[in-house]
This record gives structure tokens, sequence and C-alpha cells, in this order.
């Protein structure tokens, strides 16, 4: 069954960044010169070579002085729907982030491939329903092979070294991380934001990762600041549940991309 089914029309603004507008007189900047970009009373620097990788991976740089914060939420997104966006508002609102981007991953390493839409399909699933301007979406993990989390976020701090990375995931993910590949080295490697989700809090936060990295989790009333914290640091959002699930949809709907 085609993604289409489940498609509503989109802003081209939620899988396409900002492209900086040409110059005069480009040519004759020195090379690895920052372009400066004079926005009312704010100056604005857009690294040249940081701006092209990041339209390597289906991204355009926005400058901000090298502070963009982004919140990463990567999953299978079969099929994407409006939890995955609530949580995507939330993480924009509570932890003041500039971005959020979605990795639509090739193929879960802990999921079956049966009952697993394309990734085209669950890439078409996840525009369609994202809508907001600051949210992306991404098939960076095709784009370099890689499928572990770990290795994904070791790929994207030596790509966007200016980008202060937040890792968003729900408290179901938290009572399971210590399953995935190297899953510790996740929590030093950058802050993660831990949101509410029925019927698995009380599980998540007894768990293995949460008591492992307990002395790094912050308060809640802290959240604004996550970003700018050294890793391990975490926090905890007690958010309004939502009820949405892929794996219900999939289930009424048949997601499945057959």
């Amino acid at each position: 069954m085609r993604a289409g089914r489940w498609a509503r029309n989109s802003s081209a603004a939620s899988s396409t960044a900002c492209a900086a507008p040409a110059r005069p007189g480009r040519e004759g900047r020195a090379r690895g010169s920052p372009l400066i970009r004079h926005r009312s009373n704010r100056t604005t620097h857009i690294f040249p070579a940081e701006r092209d990788r990041a339209r390597d991976f289906g991204f355009e740089r926005k400058g901000s002085g090298g502070r963009l914060t982004v919140g990463l939420l990567g999953g299978s997104f079969n099929p994407a729907h409006d939890g995955h966006r609530y949580i995507s508002e939330q993480a924009l609102k509570r932890l003041r982030l500039d971005q959020v981007w979605w990795l639509v991953s090739p193929q879960n390493p802990l999921k079956a491939r049966e009952g697993m839409a394309s990734h085209a399909e669950r890439m078409a699933s996840a525009r369609s329903v994202a809508r907001h301007p600051r949210i992306r979406v991404s098939d960076i993990e095709s784009r370099i092979g890689l499928s572990h989390t770990a290795d994904v976020l070791v790929r994207l701090r030596e790509r966007y070294p200016r980008i202060r990375f937040v890792w968003l995931m729900g408290a179901d993910n938290l009572a399971t991380i210590h399953r995935w590949k190297h899953w510790h080295k996740i929590f030093t490697a950058i802050p993660i934001a831990v949101f509410a989700r029925p019927s698995y809090d009380s599980r998540a936060l007894a768990g293995l990762a949460a008591t492992r990295f307990s002395a790094a989790r912050l308060a809640e009333r802290k959240a604004a600041s996550l970003a700018y914290r050294e890793p391990p640091a975490w926090v905890f959002l007690a958010i309004r549940r939502h009820p949405a699930s892929a794996t219900a949809i999939r289930a009424r709907e048949g997601f499945s991309g057959s």
C-alpha cells in the first residue's frame, strides 16, 4: 500500500532549510573565511564548508554565530504520526531549540523487516506529518550507511562541530536503550531529553540507563539549558501524554508498504 494514503499536503519548509542568498564579490573572499549576513542589528556568520556539508546531507546550514541548537529524533517512522510532531514541538519549546531533525532509519537493527514499509515510503510519511518550518526530515543514515545511533552521532558531530545537538527520545526508548549498541556512548556523546510516554515512565526511570546516569539527570526546570550542558546530561520531561502509536496505526490502516 502506498504512503500517499497517509500523506497530507505539507509545506516545503518541513524538509528544506533556508539557503543563503548569493552575494556579490564572493569570488574575492578568502577560501574558508565566513560569509557575513547583516540582519537588522545582528551579524550572522555562515561558514562555507559547514554550509556545503549540510547541503550534502539534505540540510542548509542556518548560521547563528555557531550556536545553532538541534534536537535529533531518530526512528523508523513506520509510519510517522502526530505524536512525533508533538514531541518535536515540545522539544522546540521546552528545550528552546532552533530546529529538530527527524532521522528516518533505513532499518532499525532491533526491529524486524517484516511489516516495515520501504524507506522511501517512510520518508514520504515523515514529510507529510512534519508540517513545521523548524522540523527537518532527513535520510542521513541511509546516505552515510550507518544505522546504530552511537555511530550516527559520532559522524554528525564530526560534520557539524559548531552545532549543539540534543538526542530526543520517549520513555519507552529509555527503558530499552541498554539493548542498543554502545548505548552508554550515546549518553556521553550529546545531552539527552526523554519525553513521558503512557505506561513506560516508571519502568524507564527505574531502568539500567536511568540508574547508571542518575547523577547526570537535570531538574526539569533546567531543561532550557540542556543543549549547552556537557554530556552526560539528561532530563525527563513530564509532558502531556499523546495517544498516537505507530503500532496502532499499522494495525488499523495497514501501513506496511504493500
